[in-house]
């Protein structure tokens, strides 16, 4: 639970920065859903042994984390609008999916400070869900953010765990 609670406080870090720029605690967590997806994909694509492709390669990771400044906001609208696209489970995931995070500098900070630098894939489901968890747990809990109307129930994370 120590892991889970590192990643939920630096989780929570950004999305106190986020809420200045008015992005809400539920918006905050939607695109750290699509990002942590991203990045998810791109560790299976580049795991050594059976490496899988998820998304195709003009939406890979890596192209946000190499892109700067409007450039990434630029990238990362167009690859939420073009995963809406695609057949099958990415195309349901981005469905009518928006950036919502306006300002570079703060979702470079997300990308490349937040997501890059752990390996989503090998901190197992359990750290994943119990972040999660606490995660909405904590909106909930946020006064100001209006969350605390919604419950998600154990079963459900779990399964939002297991598709990530």
């Amino acid at each position: 639970m120590a892991d889970a609670r590192r990643l939920v406080d630096k989780l929570w870090s950004y999305c106190n920065v986020l809420r200045d720029d008015g992005v809400g605690v539920i918006e905050y967590t939607e695109q750290l859903t699509y990002l942590l997806f991203l990045k998810m994909a791109h560790e299976r694509a580049t795991r050594p042994l059976k490496p899988q492709q998820i998304v195709p390669e003009e939406y890979s990771w890596q192209r946000l984390v190499d892109a700067q400044g409007d450039e990434l906001e630029f990238e990362y609208t167009r690859m939420l609008t073009g995963l809406a696209k695609e057949r099958g489970v990415v195309g349901t995931i981005f469905r009518k999916a928006q950036n919502r995070i306006q300002d570079p500098a703060k979702l470079r900070g997300i990308v490349v400070d937040l997501i890059d630098k752990e390996n989503w894939s090998q901190s197992g489901a359990d750290i994943q869900r119990d972040a999660y968890e606490s995660l909405l747990a904590k909106g909930a809990q946020d006064k100001g953010s209006g969350a605390g109307q919604y419950f998600t129930p154990r079963p459900l994370i779990q399964a939002i765990v297991d598709v990530i």
